[in-house]
């Protein structure tokens, strides 16, 4: 569904009320969902799908993924939380997945961004650089 710029404008105006203190009110969303749904104005459903688009982002921003080769301990998974939420905030979330895929190493994941210091990416990038 594209998303018409007027719905696009309207959604962003109320994303920026729905933060408080830079971090997303799951309230005042609620009640935003709830005025929007019942009051109906135009391009309603564009608006209702740009703004859940924006707080999903948020969201995902505010969660880290974190891939290993390796089982970890809980003392090392609480350390790599401790540094991600130190560098990222303190309502940062974590999650832990075990990747064998990986070979050796860890990928992080929050939002969009990637950081993968594995075993595998460094020997893509090596067969890709000798296969130029």
């Amino acid at each position: 569904m594209k998303v018409s710029k007027e719905a696009l404008r309207t959604a962003r105006q109320l994303f920026r009320l729905t933060l408080k203190k830079g971090k997303v009110d799951e309230k005042t969303a609620r009640k935003i969902v709830a005025k929007v749904t019942e009051s109906k104005p135009r391009h309603y459903l564009g608006i209702l799908t740009a703004y859940h688009r924006m707080l999903r982002l948020e969201a995902s921003r505010r969660h880290a993924i974190v891939e290993s080769a390796a089982t970890l301990s809980n003392e090392e998974c609480d350390e790599i939380r401790a540094q991600l939420q130190e560098a990222h905030g303190k309502d940062l979330t974590a999650e832990f997945h075990l990747n064998p895929d990986l070979i050796g190493g860890m990928r992080v994941k929050i939002g969009s961004t990637v950081w993968d210091g594995s075993v595998k990416s460094r020997l893509d990038n090596l067969r890709s650089s000798l296969a130029a």
